[in-house]
């Protein structure tokens, strides 16, 4: 997930409104903690994806209604996004946070609880809804107590902090699970939830002193309806959300569910092995985080090249993996996809880099909405058609698996479509702001 700035990084970025919020070692902290309830959220959205095989003898369900957990807490998430930027706009971070970790404490809490299926898929749902609240939250608090020029870093690194608690779900509830059971796991990893939420109550702050954002206009029965226009008609968010769109769900659908279904079923691995492998791509989407969001912070240009790239890396991995002659893929050959796999998440960061100059500061909440849902919905379309088609088709993981390049061709096509208007939008934006900075007393 990934930002930039300079003349072939980007003016837009570096030149920000009067009253730049200064950072520092504070900044860090309040950020940090908001980056931590990012954190919490993640591993309790990931936490199913090892659980997979453990939830469909506990409901005793088949891969579609296996898959209809995942897809109800994508939904939720993916509609939800669009509100609260509207919630983080008009209510600032805190509240929104808060929210947001009362419910997915909630939602994990009962997951833990569950013994029938419809009481686990409502409290996936809760889960989703409290998640939706966390990453634009964040993005926003960076914006508040960053200079301009280090937010799309430090978005950057939000992201990469976040995705960390893959490894929490892989490496630690995994181990968990296997060793103490369903309801102790869940039930213990839900008192991260209370943990973080009295600290957020205790410490965070929306924006540093002095820097307060421009009172809210008092919000009329078309205030929702002018801002969503608003962000969408700006041809950078739209470039975004396709962008999110295309780069993030083949990661997502593998880390979330069927991931370890297909090393485990498909491939014939161990669940200590297909664990390592989930592993591999966490830590690889870590590494190349690191990698993307420093290409991009000094060669603006390379936010297209990047995220093309990547989608193209990544269907040829995908289906080398899958077509692979023979029942099973060689462990070098998944080792491979699951590298590859990791640079989807720092890709679909790119995303936000389009639509972040594209809108004013009271609209970035909006417009990242709009942006994260595109992934999100890509991801739930994939859980979703994924255990459908396991079931037509008898547990065929290529056929299933192979749906993924038909959304992937859709949302290349949508970047190719936009990508040009966005970036004339976008230089003429940085035109206009370098004259309104010469216009303005100093």
């Amino acid at each position: 997930m990934g930002e930039h700035p300079r003349p072939g990084r980007c003016a837009m970025t570096t030149a920000r409104l009067p009253g730049d919020p200064p950072g520092g070692r504070r900044a860090v902290a309040i950020w940090g903690l908001g980056v931590a309830v990012y954190f919490v959220a993640i591993v309790y959205r990931t936490s199913l994806g090892v659980a997979g095989i453990d939830a469909a003898e506990r409901f005793h369900i088949n891969a579609s209604a296996l898959s209809t957990f995942s897809v109800l807490q994508v939904l939720v998430y993916a509609g939800m996004q669009i509100p609260v930027g509207l919630m983080v706009d008009r209510l600032g971070t805190r509240k929104v946070l808060a929210l947001g970790i009362v419910l997915f404490t909630i939602g994990q809490f009962g997951f833990a609880l569950s013994h029938t299926y419809p009481m686990a898929l409502g409290s996936r749902a809760v889960l989703g809804c409290g998640d939706a609240m966390t990453f634009i939250s964040v993005l926003r608090l960076g914006s508040r107590w960053f200079p301009a020029r280090r937010v799309p870093l430090v978005g950057q690194f939000a992201g990469l902090i976040g995705m960390a608690g893959n490894l929490v779900s892989t490496l630690v509830i995994a181990q968990i699970l296997h060793s103490v059971g369903w309801t102790p796991t869940f039930a213990g990893s839900a008192v991260a939830g209370v943990v973080i939420l009295v600290l957020v109550l205790l410490f965070l702050k929306d924006h540093p002193e002095g820097h307060e954002p421009p009172p809210a206009t008092r919000a009329d029965k078309g205030f929702v309806r002018r801002q969503i226009v608003a962000a969408w008609s700006e041809p950078g968010t739209r470039l975004g959300m396709w962008t999110h769109f295309t780069t993030q769900f083949p990661a997502m659908a593998f880390l979330l569910l069927w991931g370890m279904p297909f090393l485990v079923e498909a491939q014939g691995l161990s669940r200590a092995t297909a664990g390592e492998l989930l592993t591999v791509v966490v830590v690889s989407n870590i590494v190349i985080g690191l990698v993307y969001g420093q290409i991009i912070a000094r060669h603006h240009a390379a936010r297209t090249p990047l995220a093309l790239g990547t989608v193209g890396a990544t269907a040829l991995v995908w289906g080398a993996a899958l077509f692979w002659p023979g029942d099973h893929a060689p462990m070098w050959m998944l080792a491979v996809m699951c590298v590859v796999l990791g640079s989807c998440g720092p890709a679909s960061m790119i995303g936000f880099d389009f639509a972040r100059p594209a809108n004013p500061p009271e609209r970035t909440g909006t417009a990242s909405g709009i942006v994260n849902m595109g992934g999100f919905t890509a991801s739930m379309s994939t859980l979703l058609a994924v255990g459908v088609l396991l079931d037509m088709t008898g547990q065929d993981f290529r056929i299933a698996f192979a749906s993924v390049f038909v959304l992937q061709a859709l949302g290349v096509s949508q970047i190719l479509r936009l990508r040009g208007r966005a970036h004339r939008r976008e230089r003429e934006r940085v035109v206009a702001s370098r004259v309104e900075a010469v216009h303005v007393p100093a």
